[in-house]
Order: C-alpha cells, then sequence, then structure tokens
C-alpha cells in the first residue's frame, strides 16, 4: 500500500493472466485505469495464460523471469496484479522481485484511502486496510519474530510480531465500534425523514458513470466529480423538490466495480445501507462504454449481496451527448417508467427524469376535490403547508373548493378530522 505516496506517480509494472480456471475474468483495461485513479505510473503491462495459479507465487517461472526483467529495464517500484493474491505469494513474489508487490484488493483499498474525506469514510477504510493487512504481517519482517533480550530490551513475553497483532485487533475492536455509532445516527436520521414521510431516491451504479455529475446538476451541489474511478467515496444527501410531488431525499453514493472486494462491501456497510433504506434505486448507466451491459450485471451482483435487489429502480442511461441520440423515457407495458435516456453533463433530459421519479415516488398519491366549510381553516391551512393545494376557488356561500393532491400517508392523516372528498 502506498502509505508514503511521492508527488509523482509511482512507476509500476502490472500483471495480468488469462486463468482457465476463472469463470469471470478481470479487465485489463480497466485494471490500468485503476493504477492511473491510484496515481501510478504504469511502466509496462506483462500478460499470460495460465489453466491455474501457481500456489507460490501464482505466476510460473518464466512469466516470473519476465516481470523481474521489466522490473529492472523500467526501474519500478512496484508490481501490481490484476487478481486476488494470498499472503504467501505477495511475500514470496516481493522477495524474488525485490520490491513492492500489490494485488487489485490492495490496489481498491489505496484509492479508498486517497479518496475519503469524510471522519466516517476514513474510519470505513482503515477497517477494510487493517483486516486486509492482518494477514499480512510477516511480510518480509522476519526479524520481528524473535524477542528480545539484553537489558533493556526484555520485552512482555511475547514477539514484536505478536503485539502487532494485538495491537491490530484492538485498533479494529475500536473502529468498529465507533462505526457502529455512525450506522445508528443514520438509522435515527432515516427514520426522522420516514415519520416525515419524504422518500428517499439513492443513485447507484458502476464506478465513473456519472452518478456525481447528475447529482451536482440535480441538486446545485458541487460534490466532488472526476473522470477517474471511485471519484466518489462518502455518501452525500440532499432535498430535492419534486413538482406535485414536494421534497425527496437524493443520495450520492459509492460506485460499484466487477468483483469489489467483500472486505470493502463489510467496511461500508454503514454507507450501502443509504442504498437499502432508499425507496427508489436511480441505477446510472454509462451509455457510451461497449461495457455497458457487464456493467449492469456487476452491479446487480452487489445489490444482491447487500439485499437491495427488490428495491424499485429506475435506469438512468447517461453520457448521452457521446452518442448524439435524443433524450427520452422508455416504459413498460404498464405505462411505467423503465429507463431514461440523458446527458448529465449537458443537462438534456433531466426533465424526463425527474418527471419519471414524480411517476414513480408518487403513485401512492391521492388527487381530490374537496368543500371546506368556513370553520374549517385550520386543515385549509394544514393542506397549504403540506404544499398539497393544487387550485382553490369560493360559492356564493364562502364554501371553499380545493383541488389536492398528496401523499396517502398525509391524507389519511388529515382525513381523520376532516371531510369526505367529493366523488
Amino acid at each position: 500500500m502506498f502509505f508514503e505516496r511521492p508527488d509523482s506517480g509511482e512507476r509500476a509494472v502490472l500483471v495480468h493472466l488469462n486463468l482457465a480456471s476463472e469463470s469471470e475474468r478481470e479487465d485489463p483495461r480497466e485494471f490500468e485505469e485503476l493504477v492511473l485513479s491510484a496515481g501510478g505510473d504504469p511502466a509496462a503491462y506483462v500478460m499470460g495464460q495460465r489453466d491455474a495459479p501457481h500456489p507460490r507465487a501464482f505466476v510460473g517461472s518464466g512469466k516470473l523471469e519476465e516481470i523481474r526483467d521489466q522490473v529492472r529495464l523500467h526501474d519500478a517500484e512496484v508490481v501490481m496484479f490484476n487478481h486476488a493474491l494470498s499472503p504467501s505469494q505477495e511475500r514470496n513474489l516481493e522477495k524474488e522481485l525485490q520490491c513492492r508487490v500489490l494485488d487489485r484488493t490492495g490496489l481498491i483499498l489505496d484509492i479508498f484511502a486517497q479518496r475519503a474525506r469524510t471522519h466516517e469514510g476514513k474510519l470505513q477504510v482503515e477497517l477494510a486496510q487493517l483486516q486486509h493487512m492482518s494477514t499480512r504481517l510477516v511480510r518480509g519482517w522476519t526479524h520481528l519474530e524473535r524477542q528480545k533480550g539484553g537489558i533493556g530490551l526484555r520485552g512482555p513475553g511475547e514477539t514484536q510480531l505478536e503485539t502487532d497483532r494485538r495491537l491490530l485487533r484492538a485498533r479494529i475492536r475500536s473502529i468498529t465500534a465507533r462505526l457502529e455509532k455512525v450506522r445508528r445516527q443514520r438509522d435515527q436520521g432515516r427514520r426522522s425523514r420516514r415519520r416525515a414521510e419524504v422518500p428517499t431516491v439513492s443513485l447507484v451504479g458502476y464506478t465513473n458513470a456519472g452518478k456525481s455529475t447528475l447529482f451536482n446538476y440535480l441538486t446545485s451541489s458541487e460534490v466532488y466529480a472526476a473522470d477517474q474511478l471511485f471519484a466518489t467515496l462518502d455518501p452525500t444527501l440532499r432535498r430535492l423538490e419534486l413538482e406535485n410531488i414536494g421534497p425527496v431525499i437524493l443520495a450520492d453514493t459509492v460506485g460499484f466495480i466487477a468483483h469489489l472486494p467483500h472486505k470493502l462491501v463489510e467496511a461500508f456497510k454503514a454507507t450501502l445501507e443509504e442504498t437499502l433504506n432508499a425507496d427508489l434505486l436511480l441505477h446510472v448507466i454509462d451509455a457510451a462504454t461497449d461495457e455497458r451491459e457487464d456493467n449492469i450485471y456487476q452491479v446487480q451482483e452487489v445489490l444482491e449481496e447487500i439485499g437491495a435487489e427488490d428495491i424499485p429502480q429506475l435506469q438512468v442511461y447517461n453520457k448521452l451527448d457521446l452518442l448524439e441520440q435524443p433524450p427520452r423515457i422508455d416504459r413498460n407495458a404498464d405505462g411505467k417508467p423503465e429507463r431514461v435516456w440523458l446527458s448529465a453533463v449537458s443537462g438534456e433530459g433531466t426533465e424526463l427524469l425527474l418527471q419519471a421519479i414524480s411517476e414513480l415516488v408518487g403513485q401512492d398519491m391521492v388527487s381530490e376535490e374537496l368543500e371546506l366549510e368556513p370553520d374549517q381553516g385550520g386543515l385549509r391551512a394544514a393542506l397549504y403547508r403540506l404544499g398539497a393545494v393544487e387550485a382553490e376557488d369560493y360559492t356564493d356561500e364562502g364554501i371553499a373548493r380545493l383541488s389536492v393532491r398528496l401523499p396517502r400517508a398525509d391524507w389519511n392523516r388529515l382525513m381523520k378530522k376532516g371531510p369526505e372528498p367529493l366523488f
């Protein structure tokens, strides 16, 4: 991991093998994007094929020699594998190559460490890093396995390695407890929103699909957005006013990626719960990429892993400006919006998205005509406070005739003390 990051990118040799034993292969181009996002400088790309990983060094002796030659040729500081390495494979490779070795999980953890902005995000990254590091403490540190002796050097009877592991476990327990407190605070906020009947709409999608750009356009916010993987790490919530619906909470969340490390899914449970408790998911898709269908599949896999596969979804095909197509809404056989095609950069088609969200979130809305007597001014005022009155006029007898539209929960609450609707 890049604990001391230099100002310039670190020269890296990238390694990718097509393994016959892998049912779903990693994407070499995406891996290169990950390295660039981490601030690395890819100097060479070593590729090859094997039936299965070598148990000792993941690659065979010939490929290992090729990697060693590339490290010497480019004076590389780190070798990155587009695969998950076991702790022993990492140690053996570092011993053979005489430089740092990083696997795909370690690389993603490093990117997350660079992107974390909030206290919660930093805690989540540290927890995932510590869990990943706990099996890798022996990396080249054989001198730590000896107990110290001599005057002033006698320790508590355990090796330095045992001390490190004990301190690591204590730190993991401490961070887990603090994240549990954050989770309870988030729960409290969500319960308040549910009591106020404010729907939550959560943006999900593959990393770099344009979620933050769309979020900024819809909410006039300035969330960090960049053309790089995992530009967004910390969740951001903003209030969005929808015509005829009222306020909704829009949540921008961390992007997903193929084979997202399980340690990250576990560490980011508090963040991912914003997705789990949403009333509607906006699945933002990069419409211009060749890997569009595969990215959709990977997002669905992560949603299933966190238990959010049954939440209603609206697919948002973004980056329409690159396809030169007009924006549109695709509907299913029942007339419900299924897909919206738009460009978050230009804003073209965002009004169609707001219309589709209103239709899906506002399905449980009540539209009625009411007649209120002069002594029912309190009910009339309550309807205005809720923003439910669409039109109003008066009869000669002073009776107010109101056209109202509001969520059914608010309607049921008001009708306990109000008039019967007109049919």
